[in-house]
């Protein structure tokens, strides 16, 4: 039996569950569009620009913990894409990219939207820097093979995306439906690589040895579905946890061994905890610059004065930052499961730190005092402290919140509390803006019974604005909140602090501020907005937000003052050297 290569891609997907596709159409891929409205499983979720597309479907696999979809065109499709494909591969998101392209019988000759300037037939190769792997494929027997090497390299090892480019015509061609029947056959999932017991009872023997012992956790804790074992093994032997960005909420924060994050916006509580540990043990986490306050001894981590163990699915990320004393290459929850197992046998009554316990929750009522003024403001424009504390206090804990850059991404991760692993969706690796907007509307499709907020600044949801009409589109019930300083904040605050100047940065001008109205812009495009006048107003416009139960923009005004910073980058000694400047408030 023969069948179209378009029908049997979408009979593939649907076999794998893959239940929406995130894209933009072209005319290299509504051979598969025309297909993908046949099936009764998978729904095609239209989007106005191709990054929006790359980040919702970012958005949905974190929340979903399943691989994202995404469709494109080329040349411009492709291009528009990468941001948001660069970015999933820098968070190890999974995520699979399928690309139209140029028909095999004209290559080489530079039709229409090719990129063609340096080789003949690769402008696929645009990927190759980010993706964990990019194929063309050039005859349709090589489809179904390819499609499902993607997807198990996608989701497999590192997660990651993957590209997978198809010329139009392929799409077009009839094949023989017995090579989709061979791969629909294989295996969906992979036996995972696991922890040797001897080397987990040198680990669980090192951390009962230690005066001073640290969990330090990355996103790799959530990636793996690894946050219950980790709880567990922190609870029985009393281990304070530290977190990198992607790693808050990988444990909730409310519990009483949450040390908080650590880098240049982490506290200095959690900064000096790290710095004298005698033992760490590192897990899912790749020690970015940003977590580990560029790396300087005398800050967050002070390696191998700190003797560090490190477990990672990434054989790169081992040692890669910090020297080790073990360093173990295994899938993160079947590493703590043998952790635990060793943990119960060696000290079954498990271990307790009272005085480290009392240590930790001073610090909190401390950083609770010392924030209190800020979110009890009424000033205009708010206090960005106001925003996150009225924030929390409205969503239930299970809601899902996704950020940008910016205080919306700093401020939640040192005073935002995460009650729930996988609750906080934050473009760690590549910082992008534009992320956040789209990614909640990935993250609801995946999740459509929990709460979904947005805390994105202006400038970020001002990148992709069109998300709104995806949303009312596909009835997708996000809340946005804007918080609006009418500038790229953080960076006009750096650029102030270092060259008084904050050009490049503020919108407008003292003659034409040119401050933007987004709640105008969402009811342009169909959607709810909301414009906050006051503090007070806050708070209710958001809990009304929510019970519409429909998109909805929240603008509110917020004063452009730093995220408050004990760490350190070293950008500052790029700018300022021998200063402590930082970040400062602009008027």
């Amino acid at each position: 039996m023969r069948d179209l290569v378009s029908n049997q891609i979408v009979r593939y997907l649907e076999a794998r569950e893959v239940e929406h596709v995130f894209g933009l159409c072209g005319h290299t891929n509504i051979a598969l569009l025309a297909a993908l409205e046949k099936s009764e499983r998978i729904s095609f979720v239209n989007v106005r620009h191709e990054q929006i597309a790359a980040h919702a479907a970012d958005g949905y696999a974190r929340a979903a913990r399943r691989t994202g979809v995404v469709l494109t065109h080329l040349g411009p499709g492709l291009t528009n894409a990468t941001t948001g494909v660069a970015n999933a591969a820098l968070d190890s998101i999974p995520m699979v990219v399928i690309a139209g392209d140029i028909p095999t019988h004209y290559f080489g000759k530079h039709p229409h939207q090719e990129i063609n300037l340096h080789a003949d037939a690769a402008q696929y190769e645009i990927y190759r820097p980010f993706v964990k792997r990019a194929w063309r494929v050039d005859q349709p027997h090589l489809i179904a093979e390819v499609l499902d090497k993607a997807f198990t390299l996608a989701e497999s090892g590192r997660p990651g995306p993957v590209l997978v480019d198809v010329p139009m015509d392929v799409f077009s061609a009839e094949i023989d439906v017995a090579l989709f029947d061979r791969v629909i056959g294989n295996t969906r999932a992979l036996v995972k690589p696991g922890l040797d017991e001897a080397v987990a009872e040198r680990i669980v023997q090192n951390l009962l040895d230690a005066e001073r012992p640290v969990l330090y956790v990355g996103g790799g804790i959530v990636a793996a579905g690894a946050a219950p074992e980790l709880a567990e093994f922190a609870e029985l032997l009393s281990l304070p946890v530290a977190h990198s960005l992607m790693g808050k909420g990988a444990v909730p924060d409310d519990s009483p061994l949450v040390l908080g994050m650590t880098g240049f916006w982490g506290t200095a509580f959690t900064n000096e905890t790290t710095r004298t540990a005698d033992w760490i043990l590192a897990l899912g986490t790749r020690f970015a610059e940003a977590d580990s306050s560029s790396w300087y001894t005398e800050y967050t981590f002070d390696i191998p004065g700190t003797r560090l163990m490190q477990i990672d699915v990434d054989p790169a990320e081992l040692g890669r930052n910090y020297p080790l004393e073990i360093g173990a290459l295994a899938d993160l929850k079947s590493a703590l499961a043998a952790l635990l197992r060793v943990a119960r046998r060696l000290a079954p009554d498990g271990v307790g730190r009272t005085e480290l316990l009392s240590q930790i929750a001073a610090n909190r009522a401390t950083l609770k005092l010392q924030n209190a003024p800020a979110q009890a403001s009424d000033a205009w424009p708010m206090r960005p402290e106001r925003i996150l504390s009225e924030t929390r206090e409205v969503l239930p804990a299970d809601a899902i919140i996704t950020t940008d850059v910016g205080w919306n991404k700093n401020g939640v991760g040192q005073q935002f509390d995460i009650l729930t692993p996988g609750s906080f969706l934050t473009p760690g690796g590549f910082a992008t803006m534009g992320f956040g907007g789209p990614a909640a509307v990935g993250a609801k499709i995946a999740c459509p019974d929990r709460v979904v907020v947005s805390l994105v600044g202006d400038g970020g949801f001002g990148q992709n604005p069109a998300v709104l009409a995806t949303a009312r589109e596909q009835g997708v019930p996000v809340v946005w909140v804007v918080m609006n300083n009418n500038a790229f904040g953080t960076i006009a605050g750096l650029e102030k602090a270092a060259f008084d100047t904050t050009y490049g940065t503020v919108f407008g001008s003292a003659d034409d501020p040119m401050y933007t109205d987004f709640a105008a812009i969402a009811e342009a495009y169909g959607v709810t907005g909301i414009k906050v006048e006051s503090a007070a107003e806050f708070k209710p416009a958001l809990e009304r937000a929510i019970a519409l139960g429909g998109p909805v923009v929240i603008d509110v005004s917020m004063v452009n003052v730093p995220t408050p910073t004990t760490g350190h980058w070293n950008i500052l000694d790029i700018y300022s050297p021998g200063e402590t400047v930082e970040h400062v408030a602009i008027p």
